[in-house]
């Protein structure tokens, strides 16, 4: 039981059984009690049951009056009980509430409590209203955007029938917008919506949308203090919204990879109750030319190859990744090209550590010192960065930058299982030519828990910033190079020394989900607070440790000075 002073404390009836309900500032605490005779003594006492049951104050959804209800009571003795009781006890309050499942999944739960007087009834209403008011990080109003075409296009029902309820038992007013056509999120936040009556922006959708949703919050806030995206050394204003995702679309990558389930009610929940979950957020750039920010993957090669293939299927559904994958693994294309990477400092951590994240990262809220150390690096530390850029110049089947796991329900673990979701980093996974027999031995270490990094043919860094740079000749992958080139096509399972396609110069990126058309880029990384998400049981955390910094979802925050950024880093408000 919560040791902080006592709000109210009543005796209560719950389910025709007398409770004692307490309230602290932190704890709805109830137990049932049981009044005995001891025949020797003719005295009365109570004794405590096991019966008891706590609830987080701050995961309280909602508290109001209800009618009483009997329609479970079958039994003639339970009727005839529960008619004394409603003579005895006729003003019922309910308190709707979180209550966690099996799999990360949040379900929300209701507990009527029976008192005596109308009295007593709104003292207990209003006593727990007053303590819901003092959690400032709850939204009161918010923005949604519905993607009806997302995944299975089940956006709208999703909404409708899961989520607005649960807003609405909240007192959370919606204001709802639904999509149009690509991008529709994005240039209205840009330019129409007016963002001060709005405490955050929900999008619901899958990993595209939040990407709109992302892309209109941040150019906004920059246009309007007059900050140019284009340069990559620009210093970005911190966009006082956060965002929150509502799963609908074929992957939910960003949301399985937060919470650890594409469920909607999981994620409503979260929402109104407040809850946060720092991200890191890169810039790409091509020259002086800014392309978009990535906050999951970046794909070069294999995965670019996949999504360029997969666009012209469309009509498929989402059963057009697994074809274009096929396809794409099959013809098995390597692309030649430099990269050049700033590691992280010591302390940071390793791809292959195999410390999964923790809520509010900062390396996980165990390092904060270090890492304001780091962020706080003077000029002769900038300077000296420069020398410790390493490049790697090579034929390479994939290039990836995951600034989170990636996680989804087919790689429960994702590209980078060890990868922070706000450390400043971003794991850049290099996979070099090799043959397709072991290419799939690499994918397929994706869906398993092996380690999908021991291969000599593949290596992992964690790094600050990195760039890419195609080799622009057009070469054909032969041990002879004056043979003319085959026609492309599918080629049979590879052996240890079988050479791989090469018939094109170089592959696309792609960027979470979207086709860059720059094969030569250099990303950087911005500090953004970004998304609403974080499970204390999942991460072994208690409300009490992190209560202040609960919120909707994110804020963009400057957390780094000068000319170089950690990719995807941030705090929460």
């Amino acid at each position: 039981m919560d040791k902080q002073p006592r709000l109210l404390s009543s005796k209560l009836f719950q389910k025709h059984r007398q409770v004692e309900v307490v309230l602290s500032r932190s704890v709805l605490y109830w137990k049932e009690i049981e009044k005995s005779r001891k025949r020797s003594s003719c005295t009365s006492r109570e004794s405590e049951t096991a019966h008891s049951h706590a609830v987080q104050v701050c995961e309280i959804v909602a508290v109001h009056k209800s009618e009483e209800d009997d329609q479970g009571d079958t039994k003639r003795g339970r009727l005839k009980k529960a008619k004394q009781q409603s003579q005895l006890y006729p003003h019922t309050f309910t308190v709707s509430y979180v209550r966690r499942t099996r799999q990360h999944q949040w379900r929300c739960s209701d507990v009527s409590f029976h008192c005596a007087s109308q009295a007593l009834c709104q003292q207990w209403i209003q006593v727990i209203n007053e303590q819901l008011s003092l959690l400032t990080n709850r939204p009161k109003r918010l923005l949604v955007y519905i993607n009806p075409y997302g995944g299975k296009q089940q956006g709208k029902r999703i909404y409708e029938q899961k989520v607005a309820p649960l807003f609405r038992r909240a007192c959370i007013s919606a204001d709802v917008i639904v999509t149009e056509c690509a991008n529709h999120a994005r240039d209205h936040l840009k330019t129409e919506a007016n963002l001060d009556k709005y405490d955050g922006v929900v999008c619901v959708g899958g990993d595209g949308m939040f990407s709109e949703i992302v892309h209109g919050l941040v150019t906004r806030t920059q246009t309007d203090h007059g900050v140019d995206q284009s340069r990559a050394d620009a210093e970005l204003v911190p966009c006082s919204l956060r965002i929150g995702i509502i799963p609908a679309g074929s992957t939910d990558c960003i949301c399985f990879g937060t919470v650890g389930t594409n469920d909607p009610v999981t994620s409503a929940l979260h929402i109104i109750v407040g809850d946060s979950q720092p991200m890191d957020v890169c810039s790409v750039h091509h020259g002086d030319v800014f392309l978009r920010y990535s906050v999951s993957l970046l794909g070069y090669g294999f995965y670019g190859d996949v999504l360029t293939d997969s666009e012209r299927k469309r009509w498929l559904g989402p059963a057009r990744y697994d074809l274009s994958g096929v396809k794409t693994f099959l013809s098995h294309n390597y692309y030649e090209g430099t990269v050049s990477y700033l590691p992280t400092a010591d302390g940071l951590g390793n791809p292959r550590d195999k410390v999964q994240c923790r809520s509010g990262c900062h390396i996980c809220q165990h390092k904060h010192s270090s890492k304001d150390k780091q962020w706080e690096m003077s000029e002769e530390e900038e300077k000296s960065d420069k020398d410790r850029w390493s490049t790697i110049h090579g034929k390479f089947i994939a290039i990836n930058a995951a600034s989170m796991s990636c996680a989804c329900p087919r790689s429960p673990k994702g590209l980078s299982p060890s990868a922070h979701l706000a450390d400043g980093t971003t794991d850049l996974i290099l996979v070099r030519k090799c043959s397709r027999l072991d290419f799939f031995r690499h994918l397929l270490r994706h869906t398993n828990k092996d380690d999908q990094f021991d291969h000599s043919f593949v290596e992992v860094h964690r790094v600050r910033t990195f760039r890419f740079q195609p080799f622009q000749k057009q070469l054909v992958s032969r041990e002879d190079p004056s043979e003319p080139p085959k026609k492309k096509g599918f080629s049979p399972m590879c052996s240890g020394q079988t050479t791989c396609n090469y018939s094109k110069a170089h592959s696309s990126w792609s960027c979470d989900g979207e086709i860059l058309k720059h094969a030569a880029i250099q990303v950087s990384g911005y500090d953004v607070n970004m998304v609403k998400i974080e499970i204390p049981d999942k991460h072994h955390l208690t409300r009490s440790n992190h209560k202040e910094k609960l919120a909707v979802s994110s804020n963009i925050s400057q957390l780094l000075a000068g000319n170089s950024y950690s990719c995807y880093s941030g705090t929460t408000l």
